[in-house]
């Protein structure tokens, strides 16, 4: 097995043609080998969003309706900073403009903390549901509050579901202008809600080298699939036990970082449970939210973590 402390920066590969039709600069000398040290070897990402703003209840719960629900996402994210600093842990907080707005305090303790500060958009609303301009309009505004908020560059930017797909070229063109650096919005996998399972499985720059880089979810490949390893729901539906040794496979095979992400309401239990969802969304969203953040210590035990930017080196 490769010695995964050893920083080695390897040859620029052939672009790799993913079905957009785009050519997709694979970049392996962004966190290939990453170090074990301070850095970290694996990347842990927070989706800051609450119970409510999910995509799955986005059919029965109207945005105009957010600021009569019952908040949540202070205390879970606090919870979560806790629960960080008991493990010496930093991460990437992907934040909503709409909870920035409502709980600037929130926001300055995240950098206070020590985490870095990114872009979820700004009401979480999927990139293939917005126009082009529309999609500017909104990346430009949430980086601007963000920065404005906390006092900090924030150059990362996580879309709504994973919504960067085939139908949105555009997408990282817009990023870059914009004044982000790297995106992490592609889930290569097959999944009923997003999922782009042709795109490049590590990171890479969609519109060449002058482009923002993106930096996909973590998959591990298995009968000519890829297969989910990055967190979030099925995180808490399959034996930790996979997740785990789907982690070593790329760290110590492919000598990659991992991606991990959640969202503070996975670890809120005693949530509300609003009226008329729908079986399938029920079981995804409920599941194990009791064991969540047992199996969270587990993980951030098992490995070394850290920042997107400081993971990958982006400046």
């Amino acid at each position: 097995m490769p010695d995964l402390g050893i920083a080695e920066k390897s040859r620029i590969s052939e672009p790799v043609v993913a079905d957009t039709g785009r050519r997709n600069a694979e970049s392996p000398d962004v966190g290939r080998n990453a170090p074990a040290g301070g850095a970290g070897r694996n990347a842990m990402t927070v989706d800051v969003e609450d119970y409510f703003q999910v995509g799955a209840f986005a059919d029965i719960i109207s945005r105009a309706d957010w600021d009569s629900l019952p908040g949540r996402v202070e205390r879970n994210t606090d919870r979560t900073l806790e629960m960080f600093s008991d493990c010496g842990t930093t991460a990437t907080f992907f934040t909503l403009g709409w909870v920035a707005e409502r709980h600037p305090e929130l926001i300055r303790r995240i950098v206070d903390a020590g985490h870095e500060l990114a872009s979820h958009g700004h009401s979480h609303v999927r990139v293939d549901h917005q126009s082009e301009d529309e999609f500017r309009a909104d990346a430009g505004r949430t980086r601007l509050l963000l920065e404005d908020t906390a006092g900090v560059a924030v150059t990362g930017y996580r879309a709504a579901s994973f919504s960067i797909g085939p139908t949105t070229p555009w997408a990282h063109r817009v990023l870059a202008e914009q004044g982000y650096r790297y995106s992490s919005s592609i889930n290569p996998i097959r999944h009923d809600h997003y999922g782009m399972p042709d795109a490049p499985r590590f990171a890479h720059r969609p519109d060449g080298a002058d482009g923002v880089i993106e930096l996909p979810m973590t998959t591990v490949r298995l009968f000519g699939r890829n297969l989910p390893c990055s967190g979030g729901g099925f995180f808490r539906l399959l034996p930790y036990a996979l997740f785990r040794a789907g982690i070593r496979v790329v760290n110590r095979s492919e000598s990659r970082p991992a991606i991990f992400y959640f969202h503070p309401w996975e670890i809120d239990p005693g949530q509300p449970r609003p009226d008329g969802i729908g079986a399938k969304a029920r079981f995804r969203h409920y599941l194990n939210l009791d064991r969540m953040e047992g199996r969270l210590r587990r993980v951030l035990a098992d490995f070394q973590w850290g920042r997107m930017d400081h993971v990958f080196d982006i400046g």
